[in-house]
């Protein structure tokens, strides 16, 4: 038990890369849809490749949702309106005619005869009128039902009487009653009068509910043994969606019962295959970040992000499917780390979704193109108008091959479902949002990317204006050997960003004892006089430890505190070991060491070549271009014999193009002429 504990100790990183791999293929296929997969590809107007193909069982014929709609629309257009008979309101205007009647019978002289012909007269009106009942307004709708007494009858609401036509109806009733007061009990019943028909809301909704209920989706049965489609046929579009309905039903059913396993299974490896690729391609040609598990792991993660975001808008709102924006992903990762690998976990991940994206194909081939145009037109993203235009190629992409693939499938360009131009659109705006994505993952995954290297190769950024002001000889050497790292780094093809941001922060440590090193002495008088060499050594070495711990206190990304800890390597103080070795033969060399480590880039190889010409360089007298080219090589030459380079991937033919960029940069800022024979 406990020699397996140290052996799980002892590989803990490959343990967990193991967990990640597992984790990360049951995440996946859980979120996977949950349905098996059609075993035939087609697509409308191409040839059906396969057999003949005979229907395996019944199944009905599916309408398109575009059908459902129409039907639904049409519906929808032709609703009956429900509309109330109130009986109370004609009761309520009844007793209030009623009463006016009263108060006029009061104030006049009247007959019992007049009297009763008056509410006679008034009854039988209201009777006329409110027999089908008022509208306030006549219904827009040509179906229309009106419900009185628990009976539903269809009107025509041209045959019924609107309040205004009322009130004229009631005007024309009595202009030809030749008996007293007609004309006050014309206006008594004009005023009282009210629509008494009231649209239901509910009960409309509810029967409109009921008939879209009523839809059915499909249109027809396709019995088992049928022929369906012939070899080479072309898939036309009755074809096509018989095909779909097929694939529907045959999907939905093969996820049932003992078929789940074995579908659970096939995903399970199909995935696993996937992301093993991935590893095998970290180990071989990306070493460095398959060593590193948290770099591995911003790479995982970025792609299940991906994979859900793309599962959920399938499970959810499959038409529109390409407003995820997946180029992001390969914008990331080219951004931190490189094209190559930006392009391959695209890919990978363009695959991994194969599986389950509608149109797999058309799928698959859009996106590999479209991440082949970002990794070929994304490049130094801290520059703005760079990253526009790039989406904007990658929008163009998406449009160009949608054009292409509705003209294969339609054979002309009619019926383009233009709502899928502002899908890509809107695609490529949330691409843009790969800028603040970038920031996010730097702050939690403690990566660093060219946007921030650009934001400290500032020069009146806080700490290096601090080291302008208490060390200003090491700022300037700092500033030339920049210049030189950053031309070196372009010959070679290294991260030039990277390397220029390393040698401006490389010697911060010297802030701590300035006059201590002989850019920063402006007399004559060196503090290291009154020292002996082995104490001396010690303040040179430790500007390495000074310098560590300033940069972790400044938040410097670990990228940048490599070339720190690296520009020194594990090389002698051979000043001060010279020294001593004239005061006593028996020197220890490992107490005037640098603590190392040796460079283990090129970028940090690059630095430490650039830092020792240039700081040696200083001791040139009248420099030709013959003593130039001694000279680098002599620096580089003895670097090298201290294996400083062992663990760099620099190779000597890249060592070699660095020399010569320093030769010509220590040329330039010599200005030497060319010496003419006497």
């Amino acid at each position: 038990m406990g020699k397996t504990l140290d052996n799980v100790y002892k590989h803990q990183s490959l343990v967990y890369k193991y967990f990640l791999y597992v984790v990360s293929i049951a995440l996946i296929v859980f979120f996977f849809p949950k349905g098996g997969k059609f075993k035939y590809e087609f697509q409308k107007g191409k040839p059906w490749q396969y057999e003949n193909l005979y229907a395996p069982i019944d199944f009905s014929i599916k309408k398109t949702q575009k059908e459902i709609e129409e039907e639904k629309s049409s519906i929808r257009a032709n609703k009956t309106d429900y509309y109330t008979y109130n009986a109370s309101v004609v009761s309520d205007v009844r007793a209030e005619v009623a009463a006016e009647l009263n108060t006029l019978f009061q104030s006049g002289n009247f007959s019992s005869q007049q009297r009763q012909s008056l509410r006679s007269l008034f009854e039988e009106v209201l009777e006329d009128i409110y027999t089908d009942g008022i509208f306030q307004t006549l219904p827009e709708s040509e179906s229309t039902v009106v419900v009185k007494n628990n009976e539903a009858q269809p009107v025509s609401p041209s045959d019924y009487l609107v309040l205004e036509q009322a009130k004229r109806e009631i005007s024309s009733r009595f202009s030809g009653a030749n008996m007293v007061g007609a004309p006050r009990l014309t206006g008594i019943l004009r005023n009282s009068l009210k629509a008494n028909l009231f649209y239901d809301e509910a009960l409309t909704e509810s029967a409109l509910s009921d008939e879209l209920s009523k839809i059915s989706y499909t249109r027809g049965e396709v019995d088992q043994g049928k022929l369906i489609i012939a070899k080479g046929e072309i898939v036309e579009s009755e074809d096509f969606k018989i095909l779909n309905s097929l694939k529907d039903e045959y999907e939905s059913k093969l996820w049932m019962g003992s078929n789940y396993y074995f579908i659970l299974l096939g995903y399970t490896v199909l995935v696993a295959l996937v992301l093993i690729m991935l590893f095998l391609f970290l180990k071989r040609y990306r070493n460095e970040i398959f060593q590193n598990n948290n770099k591995v792991t911003f790479i995982f993660f970025n792609i299940l992000l991906m994979v859900l975001a793309t599962t959920l808008m399938t499970k959810h709102y499959e038409n529109y499917i390409y407003m995820v924006p997946l180029c992001i992903l390969p914008l990331v990762l080219k951004n931190f780390f490189d094209a190559r690998l930006g392009l391959f976990v695209h890919v990978l991940t363009v695959l991994i979704l194969g599986f389950v994206v509608p149109n797999s194909f058309e799928y698959i081939f859009l996106q590999t193109i479209a991440g082949i145009v970002t990794i070929l037109t994304a490049s130094e993203l801290y520059k703005r108008a760079n990253l526009f235009i790039s989406v904007g190629q990658i929008t163009l992409i998406y449009i160009v091959g949608y054009f292409a693939f509705h003209a294969i499938h339609e054979g002309n360009l009619q019926n383009i479902e233009w709502i899928l131009f502002g899908v890509f659109v809107l695609n490529g705006l949330l691409t843009l949002f790969a800028q603040p994505l970038i920031y996010m993952f730097e702050k939690v995954f403690g990566l660093v990317s060219d946007v921030s290297l650009l934001e400290l190769s500032d020069t009146n950024s806080k700490l290096l204006k601090e080291l302008s002001d208490k060390a200003p000889g090491t700022f300037h050497h700092s500033l030339q050997v920049a210049n030189l790292a950053e031309a070196a780094a372009n010959e070679i093809g290294a991260n030039a960003m990277l390397v220029r941001v390393g040698a401006l922060y490389h010697d911060i440590g010297k802030m701590e004892r300035p006059t201590y090193f002989t850019e920063n002495q402006i007399t004559n008088v060196n503090p290291h006089d009154d020292l002996p060499p082995k104490e001396s050594a010690k303040i040179i070495v430790d500007h390495v430890i000074n310098g560590i711990e300033i940069a972790r206190k400044s938040n410097l990304p670990d990228r940048v505190i490599d070339f720190i800890r690296t520009h020194h390597g594990t090389t002698v103080v051979y000043y001060f070991y010279k020294k001593q070795q004239e005061l006593d033969q028996e020197v220890d060399e490992e107490d005037f060491k640098y603590p190392g480590p040796i460079p283990f880039s090129k970028e940090t190889a690059i630095l430490m070549m650039s830092d020792a010409v240039e700081a040696a360089s200083k001791s040139l007298k009248d420099p030709t271009f013959t003593i130039i080219d001694e000279f680098v090589e002599k620096i580089v030459k003895g670097q090298m014999q201290a294996n400083q380079y062992l663990n760099a991937n620099i190779t000597l033919k890249e060592i070699e193009m660095v020399k010569k960029v320093l030769k010509q940069k220590l040329t330039n800022i010599y200005h030497l002429r060319v010496e003419y024979p006497e």
